[in-house]
């Protein structure tokens, strides 16, 4: 019987497996950002050592103000205290760290790929549930807690056990002005917020080969979201050649041999999966989310359904509860829902190609309402201005901010107030999740733009066409 994917790539890392499952994993790669700044602490308290400083890389990002360009902009109290802190320990650990003063910093789901810190068939964790973006360039990928980020620090290892398999195709090609955003949310909407429980995902199909890496993130991204820990998107031509020359790649001889290994890394013609979807990319539309879960999603040309003709009784009160926070009626068009904030950026959203398909619907219009645009890194808030972007969006009366987590998670400073209503590029509109009462709708870096020079949700196929 052939491997899945993730399989392979799991059972290279197995140092031990138990009898009843429990398996010890060798970690190639461990990310850490500033909110977990105190493991080090715990870490002295235990009387233990950092087992492979050389594989821990640190970057702050949740706390950061994307306002702030030095650690001293940061307002005094807890968000300044997380961002010293993990540089104090960063500097007595002997960890790599992308401080706020260099380019390479920024979110740090964007800087490792970006590094090539990330690489296919590596095993990488991170304290952080979007961990799962980095299984887009074909490696094992999951978010940990705080006690299996101090075993991780001390130890390179952990335990876990093995999920099963699924695997969604999304065959066709997507059509004009859908995006892998709009791929990931479609998904989740078929097999609901929880569907991907107890599973690794694979994305697989012609619409998914045909999508950038940037756009293999954004769904590797939202994998969590989806319920599972981890996403994972075969490596090929696309992928090699994004890897190729970044600083933590290997080189030379070394190169040739890592790419070698890595052509392996498919899903054998035989390999059997727990669960297989299929998904038209040819029927998938741009889309929106009208509720408190990304499960409900729409095509932007779609109207907020009606919770009476749902049968099941909890998922209709669910749908009454949504509607009823977010202020909205059934039959309402998404058309004509308007908006008070625009948010493009996030860990989710926030590389250089979301930053250009912005700009793009942003060019030679007005922004309407408030407009939060936020680079993932300092390297691409760099080449965004060494194209122009920055000059399309202040043109347009946006803002241009410093790299960070900034509105997806709301305790950086820049959040929404009570009632308030997003268009957000971000991966989750739970209750309050950009701030007390806030009222999220996910959407797309093109749909974001255009609902920011139109002040509704708007088709954005119909601004591109008119470009």
């Amino acid at each position: 019987m052939g491997k899945t994917l993730f399989d392979k790539v799991w059972d290279a890392h197995v140092i031990v497996e138990r009898d009843d499952g429990d398996t010890l994993l060798y970690i190639d790669r461990h990310l850490i950002h500033d909110l977990h700044y105190r493991c080090f602490a715990d870490l002295k308290e235990q009387g233990l050592k950092l087992r492979r400083p050389d594989q821990l890389f640190a970057t702050p990002d949740h706390s950061v103000p994307t306002t702030a360009k030095v650690v001293s902009d940061i307002p005094e109290g807890e968000m300044r205290e997380t961002v010293e802190g993990l540089e104090t320990y960063a500097k007595e650990f002997g960890v790599t760290h992308f401080s706020m003063t260099d380019e390479r910093h920024g979110i740090v789901h964007v800087v490792g790929p970006e590094q090539g810190i990330t690489l296919p068939g590596l095993l990488l964790v991170c304290g952080d549930s979007h961990t799962s973006t980095h299984g887009a360039l074909g490696c094992v990928s999951f978010g940990i807690g705080t006690t299996e980020v101090i075993h991780a620090l001390a130890t390179q290892t952990l335990w876990q056990r093995r999920p099963k398999n699924m695997r969604i195709n999304v065959t066709g090609t997507l059509g004009f002005g859908v995006s892998g955003k709009d791929v990931i949310l479609a998904v989740i909407r078929e097999i609901s917020a929880a569907g991907g429980s107890g599973y690794a995902i694979e994305y697989a199909g012609s619409a998914i080969e045909q999508l950038s890496m940037e756009g293999r993130l954004t769904i590797c991204n939202m994998t969590i979201e989806a319920g599972s820990r981890s996403g994972i998107i075969a490596p090929d031509d696309t992928a090699v050649s994004y890897c190729e020359g970044r600083p933590y790649a290997p080189k030379g001889k070394k190169w040739d041999a890592a790419v070698e290994y890595w052509r392996t890394l498919r899903s054998d013609n035989d390999a059997i999966f727990d669960k297989e979807v299929s998904i038209d990319g040819d029927a998938l539309a741009p889309m929106v989310t009208w509720g408190n879960s990304p499960q409900y999603a729409l095509p932007v040309t779609g109207i907020i359904p009606d919770p009476a003709t749902e049968s099941d009784p909890m998922v209709r009160a669910d749908m009454e509860a949504a509607l009823d926070y977010m202020g909205l009626k059934p039959g309402m068009a998404l058309s004509d829902i308007a908006v008070d904030t625009v948010f493009i950026g996030a860990c989710t959203n926030s590389r250089i190609e979301d930053m250009r398909a912005a700009a793009a619907v942003a060019k030679n219009r007005r922004a309407q309402v408030r407009t939060l645009v936020v680079p993932g890194s300092g390297l691409i808030k760099r080449q965004a201005e060494a194209e122009g972007l920055d000059k399309i969006f202040t043109d347009a009366g946006m803002e241009w901010r410093e790299p960070g987590c900034s509105m997806c998670v709301a305790m950086n400073g820049d959040q929404l107030a009570q009632g308030e209503r997003s268009a957000s590029t971000s991966n989750r509109n739970f209750r309050g999740r950009q701030g007390l009462g806030s009222r999220t709708h996910l959407v797309s870096p093109a749909m974001a733009a255009a609902a920011s020079v139109t002040g509704r949700f708007t088709d954005v196929r119909k601004l591109m066409s008119e470009a």
